[in-house]
């Protein structure tokens, strides 16, 4: 049950990444550009996270580092466009 909830976790970041970079690239509004791509980093650190735990199970290969690192990477990007140009 878990896996399918990885699963639509990725999938849903994945879709609204698309959704708001497709919007972004209709209006050239850099809000929806900074939101997509959180989402998309957000999608990749899901991807991994699905490896992480379903494919790849065990304490021989963490990737909890590079989880951690892509979702701060992620908010980083969408605080950064909610600061300075939110003008």
């Amino acid at each position: 049950m878990a896996e399918a909830v990885y699963i639509l976790c990725a999938l849903t970041s994945v879709a609204c990444a698309v959704l708001l970079l497709r919007g972004y690239s209709r209006s050239r509004m850099r809000l929806l550009l900074w939101s997509g791509l959180c989402f998309a980093a957000l999608a990749i650190s899901n991807m991994l996270l699905f490896v992480d735990l379903v494919i790849v199970p065990g304490p021989e290969i963490d990737l909890s580092v590079w989880r951690s690192s892509l979702a701060l990477i992620g908010i980083s990007t969408l605080l950064y466009g909610l600061i300075w140009d939110s003008q």
